[in-house]
């Protein structure tokens, strides 16, 4: 991020902005479950939020300085804070319960590297999990705020073919002014299909 993206993102203005508006307009009343991941947190405007939401949150930033300002700003026992990449997330298949991502996918440097995440994001959620994300769209204003930084616009209507290739289900896109969240589900299992078992009550 540039030095105007540090400042406003370090600002109280943004956070109320996010506690108020953003992250109320992105959940929707959704469930989020016992563990949360927050890919991207910078320093950490919606993560005091979110850790009244859930249990637990992991936040994972791949900023040192931003992830320092995070620790310090919420020393909370059941937030962990690590550094790492969203491209590559350092965590076990089937851990979390709900991903959020706000302003992330722009910020990485490809359309590649946006994919990896969505396929990184859909593993390590458990089954019947949920990710959340808000994303800014493409224009002179924006390309402007992010002169000297990474801005690569995700199209909205490209996240249900990519999200649905990551693994996802029930993908929705919906819009803001200046804006739009994507929500997505990981299919949950079930041990056997109805059908399935018909077939094998019918085999017997």
């Amino acid at each position: 991020m540039n030095r105007l993206e540090h400042f406003f993102c370090s600002t109280s203005l943004w956070q109320r902005m996010t506690h108020r508006y953003l992250l109320p307009w992105m959940l929707s009343d959704a469930r989020l479950g016992e563990h949360v991941l927050e890919i991207g947190p910078g320093y950490g405007p919606a993560t005091g939020k979110l850790l009244q939401l859930a249990p637990r949150v992991t936040a994972l930033e791949y900023d040192p300085q931003s992830i320092r300002q995070l620790r310090a700003n919420h020393p909370a026992a059941h937030l962990a804070a690590l550094c790492g990449d969203a491209a590559l997330l350092p965590f076990p298949d089937r851990c979390f319960s709900a991903a959020v991502a706000i302003l992330v996918l722009h910020h990485l440097q490809s359309r590649e590297l946006q994919d990896r995440m969505f396929a990184e994001v859909h593993r390590v959620l458990r089954p019947g999990g949920s990710f959340f994300a808000a994303e800014i769209t493409d224009g002179w204003l924006n390309r402007a705020v992010h002169y000297k930084s990474t801005f690569t616009p995700l199209a909205p209507a490209s996240a249900f073919a990519r999200l649905t290739t990551a693994g996802f289900s029930r993908v929705s896109v919906d819009f803001r002014q200046g804006g739009f969240r994507i929500r997505a589900r990981k299919a949950a299992e079930t041990s056997m299909s109805a059908a399935g078992l018909e077939a094998r009550s019918a085999i017997a």
